[in-house]
């Protein structure tokens, strides 16, 4: 195998990076996904008094899917997503609206 122009193709239950889908998520939630993230990789940003939103520090992260299995609104998934390398530590950080 010459990586990467050759790749083996992604087994069934890969768990990679997370994707949070903003459509989904109840903007007043109180964060159980950042609660339970054992890796402490989610962060809730407060938009108002009422409201806040995840931001997912991949640095930290050690894709459990502790997050994806505790949100009750299904608003987090694991993508097959696996190649995250970057040149500085600020492009880890998944703010993504």
């Amino acid at each position: 195998m010459l990586y990467p122009f050759e790749r083996l193709d992604i087994p069934k239950g890969f768990r990679g990076k997370p994707i949070w889908d903003e459509e989904k998520c109840s903007l007043k939630c109180r964060g159980v996904c950042a609660m339970d993230c054992p890796a402490q990789a989610i962060v809730m940003e407060k938009i108002d008094k009422k409201a806040s939103r995840p931001i997912f520090h991949l640095d930290r992260c050690t894709f459990y899917g502790q997050c994806a299995e505790s949100c009750p609104f299904g608003a987090i998934t694991l993508s097959e997503e696996f190649e995250l390398a970057q040149y500085d530590k600020e492009s880890l950080i998944s703010k993504q609206w």
